[in-house]
């Protein structure tokens, strides 16, 4: 009567290792997509690290020899209090994933300001962005003629700005010149003595009836990032200023260049 147990141990055996050998290529399958996966999640990951590595590497040696691009904070107080309220998030993003950063100033920001605080708490990791932050004034931060151009968005200066020096440091102002307090930024450059010019938009672009504004400091930096790499103003202009903001690039420039070595 002993045979009985054996035989169906045997039985149970061998129900087990063909229930084993059915499940196999499904489990070779699962492990072969779990390898897979890992794999390329470590590539990734890998590649993550080395463009972090790359862009930390590009703006350490803008901060030593990059064109100087400087954002005057001077007189945010002229803006409204919602307009205080915004900094420019995209700003430093864009510096990032260019080709040749600028060397980033923020002048006059101080830290017991709203502006500060705000920059703080709404861009992760803003103080240890790459960035030069002073409460000093690009006026006496800079010598004089250093200075090429006190930039502005459009319609205030007489000059558009055609070319990058890299030896020279560009402005970023005119936020507030579109506000109730007109040429704020513009009459106090002249005041200055320093050179003024607008972004070429009425020389290569075409403006749409009823354009929205765009008073942001974010389309500047695009614009004058995109041109730096590429060399072409339309496609810097198109970077900078999406079509729904009312302008189009145009088929061909309708002034002649201004080189910026000439004085006004």
């Amino acid at each position: 009567f002993s045979v009985f147990p054996d035989l169906l141990l045997m039985q149970k055996n061998v129900m087990r290792k063909q229930r084993n050998w059915e499940r196999r290529p499904e489990v070779k399958k699962s492990q072969r997509k779990e390898e897979k996966q890992r794999k390329k999640l470590n590539r990734q990951s890998k590649v993550n690290v080395s463009i972090k590595a790359i862009t930390k590497e590009r703006l350490e040696e803008a901060r030593g020899a990059g064109l100087r691009l400087c954002v005057d904070l001077s007189m945010t107080d002229c803006l409204s209090k919602s307009g205080r309220l915004i900094p420019d998030p995209g700003l430093y993003g864009c510096n990032k994933k260019a080709l040749q950063p600028f060397r980033v100033f923020l002048t006059e920001l101080k830290e017991d300001s709203l502006l500060y605080k705000e920059c703080v708490r709404m861009n992760d990791g803003f103080l240890n962005y790459l960035i030069d932050v002073t409460e000093e004034s690009w006026f006496h931060l800079f010598p004089s003629e250093d200075v090429q151009f006190y930039v502005n968005v459009h319609y205030v200066s007489m000059l558009a700005l055609e070319y990058v020096e890299e030896d020279k440091v560009y402005i970023l102002g005119g936020l507030v010149d579109e506000t109730i307090q007109k040429k704020i930024s513009y009459t106090r450059a002249k005041e200055l003595g320093i050179r003024t010019a607008r972004l070429p938009i009425d020389e290569y672009m075409v403006k749409w009836p009823n354009p929205k504004n765009f008073h942001s400091k974010n389309p500047m930096f695009e614009i004058l990032l995109t041109f730096r790499d590429t060399k072409d103003r339309t496609k810097a202009l198109a970077a900078g200023i999406p079509p729904g903001k009312g302008y189009m690039v145009a088929s061909a420039a309708s002034t002649d260049i201004i080189n910026p070595s000439e004085e006004l």
